[in-house]
């Protein structure tokens, strides 16, 4: 399944991806992507027929704690370390445009 990869098809997903590349840069990612592709080649080679699968490499359980309602944290703390603010609120950049949408 081995596959040599391309500078046309770096340069396809370059432009896919909206990525300006330089010569350079197109030469190195091909190499580097193929060898990528070259390693995930070995991967596929392993057999892995009697491995189950698993979401982490260690027994994980999660420590949770009881939800209780506590006392909320005055709204001079909360705002403290907020960026921008205007009591009591945070102050954020707009998100939203000017047009008929909006």
């Amino acid at each position: 399944m081995s596959h040599q990869l391309t500078e046309a098809e770096v340069r396809h997903v370059a432009k896919l991806s909206r990525l300006k590349l330089t010569d350079e840069q197109v030469h190195n990612f091909t190499t580097q992507l193929g060898n990528v592709l070259e390693y995930i080649d070995k991967l596929s080679e392993l057999d892995v027929e009697n491995v189950e699968p698993m979401a982490h490499p260690t027994s994980m359980t999660n420590k949770l704690r009881e939800d209780v309602v506590t006392e909320a944290l005055p709204i001079d703390k909360v705002l403290h370390n907020a960026p921008a603010s205007d009591p009591p609120y945070f102050k954020v950049p707009k998100v939203l445009g000017d047009g008929p949408s909006a």
